[in-house]
């Protein structure tokens, strides 16, 4: 049974303009573009998920565990240097319209 979402609209709507965001480098980037969205969007659908299930939820705890999942498969290197980057820098511009 799946559970409800509990996460405030704005959060959902959040999630949802991300989510386009990634999903439209598929059609519009370069390969290199398209791994890291890629890579990006894995870490991503896993945090927002958990988050919408939570009251509290907000893009400030959403980047809060963003930057600790992705820190986490950086020193198990997951990535190399420029790829780390990349990867920081995509999360940053998507998310920068919503702080």
């Amino acid at each position: 049974m799946q559970e409800q979402v509990k996460a405030p609209a704005s959060f959902v709507q959040l999630v949802n303009d991300i989510d386009t965001a990634l999903d439209n480098v598929v059609d519009t980037g370069s390969d290199d573009a398209l791994f890291i969205a890629s890579y990006l969007q894995g870490h991503f659908a896993v945090q927002a998920r958990k988050l919408e299930l939570e009251a509290e939820a907000s893009a400030q705890l959403l980047n809060e565990r963003m930057q600790t999942s992705l820190s986490a498969a950086f020193e198990n290197k997951e990535l190399e240097g420029d790829d780390q980057t990349a990867v920081l820098a995509l999360w940053q511009q998507l998310l920068a319209p919503f702080q």
